[in-house]
């Protein structure tokens, strides 16, 4: 009952994008409410727990001292709550036509993967890169192993008639000013680490980022991977709404939220995940969530409308990129490093291979430097050890400063506030 993936590819024949939200609270009859306000709301969904942070950081003691006390949980804390809650949430809820996926943040996700498990879920999210890096100060290498058991356990559910889905956060590192080749490579390197340890249904996400000419190309390199590299296994794109520095207007949140429906129906991505009105200021309520639902949806449909076709290009039409030939070469010399994908990562980050712009993490080499070009794209600024020099064209000599990165932070929130705000052109 509630095979993700299967309901994503049965709405993506129907040429419907699934759109989702983020919501997770607290209270288990909150959370019932948030996910029969997500079902019943007017688009194709499917609904999500996502926990709150004391449980993805393994701190139960807070998760208990909280309940204990009454006080609010930013999230559902699936690994405290007894089994029979979480099923309750869940009963009459959660099916065929209405899948849940958890989405959590963890470095250290057994018990999590455990519980969903017993709760009767069958979908979930993360990896060891994007879920280790950008969030604390976890060594790699232990991430990797907890992520290892986690996914050896959840490729289990078979034996007790479920199909374990499993989605790589890789293509959000960050959320911002990280070029898309290296969110594409990430993404592309946690599915395979999946499918190699047993999953064979996995989505593979990107974040929105600021400019809507690149995110196609980098989609379009993302899916050729996918299909070059993932032949054996089911598959599906999922599009994240941009996840930095958020509109403040409804008005630029909205035109934000509906570039990122736009660039998955044109990519034929299956999925979105939306943002809503609310996300500068405070954490969103239940109708906030449908609103964005229901205007993604409606982009969407309009979107589709508009196509000469309504199918999404064959891989082998995608063109050949910059993006793609960047992606490529990330993934392969990833992969020649080490015969066993856990052990190629951690030696892809010792070595530079793989970096992460801006990122603080003591097992991340900050080589790196990016910067907003003047025609809204992601470019960079000094390459590092990775092994991409020769494709990416010679390093600008251009610094960095901190006043550039703050001015980069707001790039897209400028850009979509200021026609409503001081009447300037949107971001393109």
């Amino acid at each position: 009952m509630g095979d993700f993936g299967a309901f994503v590819r049965r709405a993506a024949r129907a040429g419907r994008l699934v759109v989702q939200p983020r919501m997770g609270f607290g209270d288990p009859g909150r959370m019932r409410e948030g996910l029969l306000a997500t079902r019943g709301a007017d688009a194709t969904t499917v609904g999500t727990l996502t926990l709150d942070s004391f449980t993805r950081v393994r701190d139960l003691d807070a998760v208990e001292t909280a309940l204990r006390e009454g006080i609010g949980l930013n999230g559902y804390p699936i690994v405290s709550y007894a089994t029979d809650t979480t099923r309750a949430v869940l009963d009459g809820v959660h099916a065929d036509d209405f899948p849940v996926q958890v989405r959590h943040g963890s470095a250290a996700p057994i018990d999590i993967f455990a519980a969903l498990l017993r709760a009767g879920l069958s979908a979930t999210e993360g990896g060891p890169v994007s879920y280790c890096l950008p969030y604390g100060r976890t060594p790699l290498d232990e991430s990797m192993r907890n992520w290892e058991r986690s996914t050896a356990l959840f490729a289990q559910a078979r034996a007790w008639g479920m199909r374990p889905h499993l989605e790589t956060f890789g293509g959000c590192m960050l959320g911002q000013l990280c070029p898309p080749s290296v969110l594409v490579a990430v993404s592309v390197l946690e599915a395979l680490f999946f499918h190699r340890l047993g999953i064979d249904d996995v989505s593979l996400s990107y974040a929105q980022q600021t400019s809507r000419a690149q995110d196609r190309e980098a989609v379009f390199a993302l899916r050729r991977l996918c299909a070059e590299l993932l032949p054996d296994a089911d598959w599906h794109v999922v599009i994240y709404a941009y996840m930095g520095v958020y509109p403040t207007t409804p008005e630029g949140c909205l035109a934000l939220l509906g570039q990122a429906a736009e660039l998955a129906v044109d990519t034929g991505s299956e999925r979105l995940i939306v943002k809503t009105v609310a996300e500068s200021r405070r954490i969103p309520t239940i109708a906030e969530n449908v609103a964005a639902l229901e205007h993604a949806d409606r982009v969407a449909r309009a979107a589709r409308a508009a196509l000469p076709h309504a199918a999404a290009p064959l891989h082998e039409t995608y063109p050949d990129s910059q993006t793609y030939a960047e992606a490529r070469a990330l993934v392969d010399a990833v992969l020649n490093s080490h015969s066993d994908l856990g052990s190629a990562l951690l030696l892809a980050f010792k070595r530079g291979y793989l970096d992460i712009p801006y990122c603080l993490h003591p097992d991340n080499a900050g080589r790196c430097r990016s910067y907003i070009g003047e025609d809204g794209w992601l470019r960079w600024a000094d390459t590092g050890s990775l092994p991409i020099a020769d494709i990416a064209g010679a390093r600008t000599t251009r610094p960095v400063t901190s006043s550039d990165l703050l001015d980069a932070l707001s790039y897209v929130r400028r850009g979509h506030d200021g026609p409503f705000l001081y009447g300037d052109h949107p971001t393109s």
